[in-house]
């Protein structure tokens, strides 16, 4: 989650913000208000598929992600021709769910490639481009600029402000500190000192 200037194309944060705006006003929703990815999954036409409806095709797997070593699939996303299919794991808290399937949303709604999971040699593909471009876009999805600014001049506990946005902590945080959130948010109380 923690991502330098550099790890982004140039203009890539405005193009997101407003992207993850637009998105919430075809949702009828507010900048302020939480998002349900589910939600924005079925208003895009991406089905949901939760890793232990495949019990019975792969329980070996299955079972190895969500028991063993649940810490290393949280999700991803299959294409059908033209569709897609986004398996998480739901043996992950809710608010790790919420952060995994915003992600493979952005994926999609950023138009990124589909590429193979593993290469030739069984290492994973990974272009951390793409994946920083998708873990921005999620955490704006989930916690806009200006819900993150609403967060600090409120001063709404981290935890109470996670549980309304149905996040981690740790992404409220984020959001806060990669928005300037308590900088904007010390502008706006500066302005009405001095307008006093």
């Amino acid at each position: 989650m923690a991502q330098s200037e550099a790890q982004f194309r140039r203009g890539f944060k405005t193009q997101a913000n407003d992207l993850a705006h637009a998105v919430r006003l075809e949702l009828n929703l507010r900048p302020l208000d939480a998002l349900n990815p589910a939600v924005l999954a079925e208003h895009l036409g991406i089905l949901l598929l939760p890793l232990t409806t495949l019990r019975a095709e792969a329980p070996e797997a299955v079972n190895h992600f969500c028991a063993v070593e649940s810490g290393a699939f949280s999700a991803m996303t299959i294409f059908d021709g033209p569709g897609r299919v986004i398996i998480f794991n739901d043996s992950h808290p809710d608010t790790r769910l919420a952060n995994s399937i915003a992600h493979e949303l952005a994926h999609g709604l950023l138009f990124h490639p589909a590429q193979p999971a593993l290469d030739a040699t069984g290492c994973r593909v990974w272009d951390t481009m793409i994946e920083n471009e998708a873990d921005f876009l999620a955490g704006a999805l989930l916690v806009t600029d200006l819900a993150a600014v609403n967060i600090v001049r409120r001063s709404i506990p981290v935890d109470q402000a996670a549980s309304q946005y149905g996040v981690s902590t740790q992404l409220i945080t984020y959001r806060i500190n990669v928005t300037g959130a308590r900088r904007r948010a010390g502008g706006v109380r500066g302005q009405r000192q001095k307008d006093a």
